[in-house]
Protein backbone atom coordinates (compact mmCIF):
# COMPACT_ATOMS: atom_id res chain seq x y z
CA UNK A 1 0.00 0.00 0.00
CA UNK A 2 1.17 3.55 -0.73
CA UNK A 3 1.26 6.37 1.82
CA UNK A 4 -2.25 7.49 0.90
CA UNK A 5 -3.66 4.02 1.54
CA UNK A 6 -4.12 3.10 -2.13
CA UNK A 7 -2.92 -0.25 -3.40
CA UNK A 8 0.27 -0.30 -5.45
CA UNK A 9 -0.84 -3.53 -7.11
CA UNK A 10 -2.28 -3.71 -10.61
CA UNK A 11 -5.93 -4.73 -10.24
CA UNK A 12 -8.14 -6.47 -12.79
CA UNK A 13 -11.88 -6.19 -12.17
CA UNK A 14 -14.97 -7.66 -13.80
CA UNK A 15 -17.90 -5.24 -13.79
CA UNK A 16 -21.62 -5.95 -14.27
CA UNK A 17 -24.29 -3.35 -15.05
CA UNK A 18 -28.02 -4.21 -15.08
CA UNK A 19 -29.67 -1.20 -13.44
CA UNK A 20 -32.02 -0.29 -16.31
CA UNK A 21 -32.24 -1.44 -19.94
CA UNK A 22 -28.63 -2.24 -20.81
CA UNK A 23 -27.11 -5.60 -19.98
CA UNK A 24 -23.38 -5.03 -19.73
CA UNK A 25 -20.14 -6.65 -18.61
CA UNK A 26 -16.61 -5.32 -18.77
CA UNK A 27 -13.08 -6.15 -17.71
CA UNK A 28 -10.99 -3.17 -16.61
CA UNK A 29 -7.42 -3.01 -15.36
CA UNK A 30 -6.14 -0.38 -12.92
CA UNK A 31 -2.41 0.15 -13.44
CA UNK A 32 -0.31 1.89 -10.81
CA UNK A 33 2.35 4.23 -12.22
CA UNK A 34 3.59 5.55 -8.88
CA UNK A 35 2.47 6.29 -5.34
CA UNK A 36 -0.09 8.86 -6.43
CA UNK A 37 -0.59 8.18 -10.13
CA UNK A 38 -2.42 5.45 -12.00
CA UNK A 39 -4.17 4.83 -15.27
CA UNK A 40 -7.00 2.64 -16.45
CA UNK A 41 -7.23 0.17 -19.30
CA UNK A 42 -10.45 -1.25 -20.73
CA UNK A 43 -9.80 -4.85 -21.75
CA UNK A 44 -13.39 -5.44 -22.84
CA UNK A 45 -16.71 -3.62 -22.71
CA UNK A 46 -19.82 -5.47 -23.89
CA UNK A 47 -23.20 -3.73 -23.85
CA UNK A 48 -26.48 -5.21 -25.05
CA UNK A 49 -29.19 -2.60 -25.36
CA UNK A 50 -32.89 -3.40 -25.00
CA UNK A 51 -34.18 -0.57 -27.20
CA UNK A 52 -36.17 -2.92 -29.43
CA UNK A 53 -37.89 -4.57 -26.46
CA UNK A 54 -39.09 -1.25 -25.04
CA UNK A 55 -39.57 0.92 -28.14
CA UNK A 56 -43.24 0.04 -28.56
CA UNK A 57 -43.98 1.28 -25.04
CA UNK A 58 -42.13 4.61 -25.35
CA UNK A 59 -40.07 3.82 -22.25
CA UNK A 60 -38.57 1.05 -20.15
CA UNK A 61 -40.89 -1.67 -18.82
CA UNK A 62 -39.27 -3.06 -15.63
CA UNK A 63 -40.53 -6.63 -15.99
CA UNK A 64 -39.34 -6.89 -19.60
CA UNK A 65 -35.97 -5.42 -18.63
CA UNK A 66 -35.42 -7.90 -15.80
CA UNK A 67 -36.26 -10.90 -18.02
CA UNK A 68 -33.90 -9.67 -20.74
CA UNK A 69 -31.07 -9.30 -18.19
CA UNK A 70 -31.66 -12.84 -16.91
CA UNK A 71 -31.71 -14.25 -20.44
CA UNK A 72 -28.51 -12.62 -21.66
CA UNK A 73 -26.19 -11.75 -18.75
CA UNK A 74 -24.25 -15.04 -18.71
CA UNK A 75 -23.59 -14.72 -22.44
CA UNK A 76 -22.48 -11.10 -22.03
CA UNK A 77 -20.05 -12.00 -19.21
CA UNK A 78 -18.61 -14.86 -21.27
CA UNK A 79 -18.07 -12.48 -24.20
CA UNK A 80 -16.41 -9.88 -21.97
CA UNK A 81 -13.96 -12.43 -20.58
CA UNK A 82 -13.22 -13.73 -24.08
CA UNK A 83 -12.58 -10.24 -25.43
CA UNK A 84 -10.24 -9.53 -22.52
CA UNK A 85 -8.52 -12.89 -23.10
CA UNK A 86 -8.67 -13.81 -19.43
CA UNK A 87 -10.51 -16.26 -17.19
CA UNK A 88 -12.37 -15.74 -13.95
CA UNK A 89 -9.34 -17.16 -12.13
CA UNK A 90 -7.38 -14.05 -13.19
CA UNK A 91 -9.90 -11.56 -11.79
CA UNK A 92 -8.93 -9.70 -8.60
CA UNK A 93 -12.53 -8.82 -7.80
CA UNK A 94 -16.00 -8.30 -9.20
CA UNK A 95 -18.18 -5.22 -9.03
CA UNK A 96 -21.88 -5.02 -9.76
CA UNK A 97 -24.34 -2.15 -9.78
CA UNK A 98 -26.27 -2.36 -6.51
CA UNK A 99 -28.43 0.73 -7.10
CA UNK A 100 -30.07 3.00 -7.82
CA UNK A 101 -32.15 1.39 -10.52
CA UNK A 102 -34.93 -1.07 -11.31
CA UNK A 103 -34.96 -3.66 -8.54
CA UNK A 104 -35.50 -6.65 -10.83
CA UNK A 105 -32.49 -5.84 -12.97
CA UNK A 106 -30.32 -5.06 -9.95
CA UNK A 107 -31.16 -8.45 -8.45
CA UNK A 108 -30.11 -10.26 -11.63
CA UNK A 109 -26.74 -8.53 -11.78
CA UNK A 110 -25.95 -8.72 -8.07
CA UNK A 111 -26.90 -12.38 -7.65
CA UNK A 112 -24.74 -13.31 -10.63
CA UNK A 113 -21.79 -11.30 -9.31
CA UNK A 114 -22.17 -12.75 -5.81
CA UNK A 115 -22.27 -16.29 -7.17
CA UNK A 116 -19.04 -15.74 -9.08
CA UNK A 117 -17.39 -14.11 -6.07
CA UNK A 118 -18.43 -17.00 -3.82
CA UNK A 119 -17.22 -19.71 -6.19
CA UNK A 120 -13.94 -17.96 -7.05
CA UNK A 121 -13.45 -16.61 -3.51
CA UNK A 122 -12.68 -13.13 -4.77
CA UNK A 123 -13.81 -9.74 -3.39
CA UNK A 124 -17.29 -8.45 -4.22
CA UNK A 125 -17.91 -4.70 -4.48
CA UNK A 126 -21.44 -3.25 -4.54
CA UNK A 127 -21.19 -0.18 -6.77
CA UNK A 128 -23.44 2.87 -6.77
CA UNK A 129 -24.42 3.46 -10.40
CA UNK A 130 -24.01 7.22 -9.93
CA UNK A 131 -20.50 6.70 -8.60
CA UNK A 132 -19.68 4.81 -11.78
CA UNK A 133 -20.60 7.91 -13.78
CA UNK A 134 -18.81 10.16 -11.30
CA UNK A 135 -15.47 8.34 -11.56
CA UNK A 136 -15.39 7.44 -15.27
CA UNK A 137 -13.05 10.33 -16.12
CA UNK A 138 -10.39 8.67 -13.98
CA UNK A 139 -10.55 5.71 -16.34
CA UNK A 140 -10.76 7.69 -19.58
CA UNK A 141 -8.71 10.82 -18.84
CA UNK A 142 -6.73 10.07 -15.69
CA UNK A 143 -8.71 12.91 -14.09
CA UNK A 144 -8.47 12.78 -10.32
CA UNK A 145 -10.82 14.55 -7.88
CA UNK A 146 -11.76 17.14 -6.86
CA UNK A 147 -14.15 18.30 -9.60
CA UNK A 148 -17.75 19.32 -10.16
CA UNK A 149 -19.82 16.57 -11.79
CA UNK A 150 -22.82 17.53 -13.91
CA UNK A 151 -24.76 14.29 -14.30
CA UNK A 152 -27.36 14.40 -17.07
CA UNK A 153 -29.02 11.10 -17.85
CA UNK A 154 -32.40 9.46 -18.35
CA UNK A 155 -32.84 8.83 -14.64
CA UNK A 156 -30.64 11.41 -12.95
CA UNK A 157 -29.95 15.13 -13.11
CA UNK A 158 -27.56 16.31 -10.43
CA UNK A 159 -24.59 18.50 -9.64
CA UNK A 160 -22.15 16.74 -7.33
CA UNK A 161 -18.90 17.94 -5.80
CA UNK A 162 -16.55 14.95 -6.11
CA UNK A 163 -14.01 15.51 -3.35
CA UNK A 164 -12.48 12.03 -3.52
CA UNK A 165 -13.44 8.42 -4.12
CA UNK A 166 -16.30 7.80 -1.70
CA UNK A 167 -16.58 11.47 -0.71
CA UNK A 168 -19.42 13.25 -2.52
CA UNK A 169 -21.58 16.28 -1.80
CA UNK A 170 -24.76 16.99 -3.73
CA UNK A 171 -24.82 20.60 -4.88
CA UNK A 172 -28.17 20.38 -6.65
CA UNK A 173 -30.65 17.88 -8.03
CA UNK A 174 -33.97 17.72 -9.81
CA UNK A 175 -37.22 18.39 -7.97
CA UNK A 176 -39.20 16.39 -10.53
CA UNK A 177 -38.11 14.77 -13.82
CA UNK A 178 -34.58 14.01 -14.92
CA UNK A 179 -33.35 15.75 -18.07
CA UNK A 180 -33.26 12.60 -20.19
CA UNK A 181 -36.72 11.70 -18.96
CA UNK A 182 -37.98 15.11 -20.11
CA UNK A 183 -36.55 14.46 -23.58
CA UNK A 184 -38.15 11.01 -23.72
CA UNK A 185 -41.59 12.22 -22.65
CA UNK A 186 -41.47 15.11 -25.12
CA UNK A 187 -40.55 12.76 -27.96
CA UNK A 188 -43.40 10.45 -26.98
CA UNK A 189 -45.85 13.37 -26.91
CA UNK A 190 -44.78 14.42 -30.40
CA UNK A 191 -44.74 10.85 -31.74
CA UNK A 192 -41.00 10.82 -32.46
CA UNK A 193 -40.03 7.44 -31.04
CA UNK A 194 -37.70 6.15 -28.32
CA UNK A 195 -35.11 7.01 -27.04
CA UNK A 196 -36.26 10.60 -27.12
CA UNK A 197 -33.05 12.60 -26.72
CA UNK A 198 -31.54 11.86 -30.15
CA UNK A 199 -34.96 12.22 -31.79
CA UNK A 200 -35.67 15.66 -30.32
CA UNK A 201 -32.14 16.84 -31.14
CA UNK A 202 -32.46 15.69 -34.76
CA UNK A 203 -35.83 17.38 -35.30
CA UNK A 204 -34.63 20.55 -33.56
CA UNK A 205 -31.94 21.06 -36.22
CA UNK A 206 -34.52 22.28 -38.72
CA UNK A 207 -36.58 24.28 -36.25
CA UNK A 208 -36.96 27.86 -35.05
CA UNK A 209 -36.00 27.93 -31.33
CA UNK A 210 -37.74 31.27 -30.82
CA UNK A 211 -41.12 30.41 -32.34
CA UNK A 212 -42.71 29.06 -29.14
CA UNK A 213 -42.40 30.96 -25.87
CA UNK A 214 -41.54 28.25 -23.36
CA UNK A 215 -40.50 28.79 -19.72
CA UNK A 216 -36.89 28.54 -18.52
CA UNK A 217 -37.34 26.28 -15.48
CA UNK A 218 -36.08 27.77 -12.20
CA UNK A 219 -34.10 30.46 -14.05
CA UNK A 220 -33.28 33.08 -11.43
CA UNK A 221 -33.89 30.71 -8.51
CA UNK A 222 -30.99 30.93 -6.06
CA UNK A 223 -30.74 27.18 -5.39
CA UNK A 224 -28.80 25.19 -8.05
CA UNK A 225 -31.58 22.63 -8.57
CA UNK A 226 -33.40 21.57 -11.73
CA UNK A 227 -37.04 21.27 -12.76
CA UNK A 228 -38.48 20.16 -16.10
CA UNK A 229 -42.08 19.18 -15.39
CA UNK A 230 -43.52 22.65 -16.03
CA UNK A 231 -41.63 22.93 -19.30
CA UNK A 232 -43.14 19.66 -20.53
CA UNK A 233 -46.60 20.91 -19.61
CA UNK A 234 -46.03 24.18 -21.49
CA UNK A 235 -44.87 22.29 -24.58
CA UNK A 236 -47.90 20.01 -24.49
CA UNK A 237 -50.20 23.05 -24.31
CA UNK A 238 -48.48 24.65 -27.28
CA UNK A 239 -48.71 21.40 -29.25
CA UNK A 240 -52.41 21.08 -28.50
CA UNK A 241 -53.07 24.60 -29.81
CA UNK A 242 -51.46 23.71 -33.16
CA UNK A 243 -53.17 20.38 -33.80
CA UNK A 244 -52.82 18.81 -36.28
CA UNK A 245 -49.05 19.33 -36.17
CA UNK A 246 -47.07 19.77 -39.38
CA UNK A 247 -43.46 18.61 -39.62
CA UNK A 248 -42.34 22.23 -39.29
CA UNK A 249 -44.45 22.64 -36.16
CA UNK A 250 -42.71 19.62 -34.63
CA UNK A 251 -39.27 20.93 -35.60
CA UNK A 252 -40.02 24.33 -34.07
CA UNK A 253 -41.41 22.75 -30.90
CA UNK A 254 -38.30 20.58 -30.54
CA UNK A 255 -35.98 23.53 -31.15
CA UNK A 256 -37.84 25.71 -28.66
CA UNK A 257 -37.91 22.91 -26.08
CA UNK A 258 -34.21 22.13 -26.49
CA UNK A 259 -33.25 25.79 -26.22
CA UNK A 260 -35.27 26.24 -23.02
CA UNK A 261 -33.66 23.15 -21.48
CA UNK A 262 -30.14 24.25 -22.35
CA UNK A 263 -30.67 27.76 -21.01
CA UNK A 264 -31.96 26.27 -17.77
CA UNK A 265 -29.07 23.79 -17.45
CA UNK A 266 -26.43 26.48 -18.04
CA UNK A 267 -28.11 28.82 -15.56
CA UNK A 268 -28.17 26.02 -12.96
CA UNK A 269 -24.55 25.09 -13.69
CA UNK A 270 -23.37 28.65 -13.14
CA UNK A 271 -25.08 28.58 -9.75
CA UNK A 272 -23.47 25.23 -9.01
CA UNK A 273 -20.00 26.61 -9.78
CA UNK A 274 -20.62 29.55 -7.47
CA UNK A 275 -21.89 27.23 -4.73
CA UNK A 276 -18.77 25.06 -4.92
CA UNK A 277 -16.54 28.12 -4.63
CA UNK A 278 -18.43 29.41 -1.61
CA UNK A 279 -18.65 26.08 0.21
CA UNK A 280 -15.32 24.39 -0.52
CA UNK A 281 -12.84 27.12 -1.53
CA UNK A 282 -11.28 24.87 -4.20
CA UNK A 283 -8.57 25.70 -6.71
CA UNK A 284 -9.92 28.47 -8.98
CA UNK A 285 -9.71 26.30 -12.12
CA UNK A 286 -11.33 23.13 -10.79
CA UNK A 287 -12.62 20.93 -13.64
CA UNK A 288 -16.23 20.46 -14.69
CA UNK A 289 -17.02 16.85 -15.57
CA UNK A 290 -20.15 16.01 -17.56
CA UNK A 291 -21.56 12.48 -17.65
CA UNK A 292 -24.76 10.75 -18.70
CA UNK A 293 -26.34 10.13 -22.09
CA UNK A 294 -27.63 13.70 -22.50
CA UNK A 295 -23.98 14.82 -22.61
CA UNK A 296 -24.07 13.67 -26.26
CA UNK A 297 -26.38 16.56 -27.21
CA UNK A 298 -24.24 18.74 -29.49
CA UNK A 299 -26.10 21.99 -28.84
CA UNK A 300 -25.66 21.50 -25.09
CA UNK A 301 -21.97 20.72 -25.51
CA UNK A 302 -21.41 24.01 -27.34
CA UNK A 303 -22.90 25.95 -24.43
CA UNK A 304 -20.94 23.92 -21.88
CA UNK A 305 -17.73 24.68 -23.75
CA UNK A 306 -18.60 28.38 -23.64
CA UNK A 307 -19.01 28.20 -19.86
CA UNK A 308 -15.71 26.36 -19.59
CA UNK A 309 -13.88 28.97 -21.66
CA UNK A 310 -15.52 31.99 -20.01
CA UNK A 311 -15.05 30.83 -16.43
CA UNK A 312 -11.71 29.09 -16.84
CA UNK A 313 -12.78 25.58 -15.82
CA UNK A 314 -11.50 22.65 -17.90
CA UNK A 315 -14.41 20.67 -19.37
CA UNK A 316 -13.96 16.90 -19.24
CA UNK A 317 -16.49 14.61 -20.95
CA UNK A 318 -15.91 10.85 -21.36
CA UNK A 319 -16.42 9.27 -24.79
CA UNK A 320 -20.10 8.87 -25.61
CA UNK A 321 -20.15 5.08 -25.15
CA UNK A 322 -18.91 5.60 -21.59
CA UNK A 323 -21.41 8.38 -20.85
CA UNK A 324 -24.37 6.06 -21.29
CA UNK A 325 -24.86 3.02 -19.05
CA UNK A 326 -21.97 0.58 -19.31
CA UNK A 327 -20.05 -1.88 -17.16
CA UNK A 328 -16.58 -0.39 -17.64
CA UNK A 329 -17.50 2.45 -15.29
CA UNK A 330 -18.77 -0.09 -12.74
CA UNK A 331 -15.58 -2.15 -12.95
CA UNK A 332 -13.49 1.02 -12.59
CA UNK A 333 -15.40 2.26 -9.54
CA UNK A 334 -15.02 -1.20 -8.02
CA UNK A 335 -11.27 -1.11 -8.73
CA UNK A 336 -10.96 2.29 -7.07
CA UNK A 337 -12.64 0.95 -3.94
CA UNK A 338 -10.73 -2.32 -3.94
CA UNK A 339 -7.47 -0.37 -4.19
CA UNK A 340 -8.25 1.04 -0.73
CA UNK A 341 -8.98 -2.42 0.65
CA UNK A 342 -12.75 -1.97 0.59
CA UNK A 343 -15.07 -4.84 -0.30
CA UNK A 344 -18.67 -5.67 0.54
CA UNK A 345 -20.27 -8.71 2.17
CA UNK A 346 -22.29 -11.05 -0.02
CA UNK A 347 -25.32 -10.16 2.11
CA UNK A 348 -25.35 -6.62 0.67
CA UNK A 349 -28.86 -5.94 -0.71
CA UNK A 350 -29.78 -4.03 -3.87
CA UNK A 351 -31.19 -0.52 -3.43
CA UNK A 352 -33.67 0.91 -5.90
CA UNK A 353 -32.91 4.35 -4.45
CA UNK A 354 -29.35 5.12 -3.40
CA UNK A 355 -28.30 8.78 -3.37
CA UNK A 356 -24.59 9.30 -3.84
CA UNK A 357 -24.58 11.85 -1.01
CA UNK A 358 -26.72 10.26 1.70
CA UNK A 359 -26.16 13.21 4.03
CA UNK A 360 -28.15 15.61 1.86
CA UNK A 361 -31.70 16.42 2.90
CA UNK A 362 -34.54 15.69 0.45
CA UNK A 363 -35.12 18.49 -2.06
CA UNK A 364 -38.24 20.47 -1.25
CA UNK A 365 -40.87 19.79 -3.88
CA UNK A 366 -39.44 16.48 -5.01
CA UNK A 367 -42.58 14.59 -4.03
CA UNK A 368 -43.44 11.80 -1.61
CA UNK A 369 -40.80 9.49 -2.97
CA UNK A 370 -38.02 11.91 -2.12
CA UNK A 371 -35.39 13.37 -4.43
CA UNK A 372 -34.37 11.65 -7.60
CA UNK A 373 -31.48 9.40 -6.60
Amino acid sequence: MSKNGMSTKTLTLLGIETSCDETAASVVRRHVDGNDTYHGEILSNIVRTQLKEHAAFGGVVPEIAARAHADTLTTIITAALADANITLDEIDGIGATAGPGLIGGLLVGMMTAKAIAAVKQCPFIAVNHLEGHALTVGLTHGQKPPYLLLLLSGGHTQQIWVQDVGNYTRIGGTIDDALGEAFDKTAKLLGLGYPGGPQVEQWAKGGDPDRFALPRPLKGNKEPNFSFSGLKTALRQQAQKKQPLSDQDIKDLCASFQQALIISVIDRLNLGIASVKNRFNPEPDFPIVVAGGVAANKALRIKLEQVSTTKGHPLVIPPFDLCTDNAAMIAWAAAEHLSTGHQDPLSTPPRSRWPLDERSAPILGSGKSGPKA
